[in-house]
């Protein structure tokens, strides 16, 4: 006899719970959305760049292999290109990052 109660308490256990989640569910995709975390440099550019700030705008690490920051660039290149309604100075940002952290920067007086 006790059987059938226990069941029974327990599919209506199920159906409320299942009512409540599809509540918070609709309640979930009806909120505004945000972004969280930001996978992209965020902030204006310094007078001179640093190793940092061009790592920073190509998103990776300073010590990253060539061909990573090669693939990088070309990546933030195609994304920013001023022919597919990028800017012009931050495409030439990006060139700069590159050539920073090639170490083929014509006016950055530090050694590697």
């Amino acid at each position: 006899m006790e059987s059938p109660l226990i069941a029974g308490l327990t599919i209506a256990a199920a159906a409320y719970a299942g009512k409540y989640s599809i509540q918070a569910w609709q309640v979930f995709k009806s909120r505004p959305a945000t972004v969280r975390m930001r996978k992209f440099y965020e902030g204006g550019f310094q007078p001179k760049m640093t190793r940092r700030e061009a790592a920073l705008i190509l998103g990776v690490r300073e010590s990253t292999p060539i061909d990573k920051m090669r693939e990088a660039h070309r990546r933030v290149m195609i994304a920013n290109h001023p022919d597919a309604g990028g800017s012009h100075y931050v495409a030439s940002k990006i060139n700069e990052a590159k050539e920073i952290l090639l170490g083929k920067s014509k006016n950055n007086d530090s050694a590697f």
